[in-house]
């Protein structure tokens, strides 16, 4: 691992959770983490209430969308965190790989969405306390 380790969050559609873990690593890192998101087949807009929960902690994703998987997003990757993709998405050799199981917020509302989105928030402080040690 580089002294700036690089996560990709991977699901299928790049909608909702891996874009939800990329907007709060991004916070909490601080640039000290590379991140990326990406979909095995991306869909076409955000999830509207993975961005509301999201606003209600004053992150904004305005410049977000849902991104393919690349080959080189993947073989950057120090860690790569599926959620949900199961055989949809590849696997790299060489990857050290987390699986997150986690309710998909597609279609539910946003009271159903924000236990999922704190579920995601408390996992990306573990990593980001993993990865890079001794962060306030």
């Amino acid at each position: 691992m580089t002294d700036r380790p690089v996560v990709l969050f991977l699901c299928i559609h790049n909608s909702g959770r891996s874009l939800a873990a990329k907007v709060l690593l991004e916070h909490y890192a601080k640039g000290r983490v590379e991140v990326r998101s990406a979909g095995s087949e991306p869909g076409m807009e955000l999830n509207p209430s993975v961005v509301a929960v999201l606003k209600e902690g004053g992150l904004d994703l305005s410049r977000e969308f849902p991104k393919p998987l690349t080959d080189d997003d993947a073989n950057a990757a120090d860690v790569v965190v599926t959620m949900g993709c199961g055989d949809k998405c590849p696997f790299y050799p060489g990857k050290r790989y987390l699986d997150w199981e986690l309710e998909d917020p597609a279609g539910l509302p946003i009271e159903l969405v924000r236990p999922i989105i704190a579920e995601i928030d408390r996992r990306v402080r573990a990593l980001l306390a993993e990865l890079v040690p001794n962060v306030a």
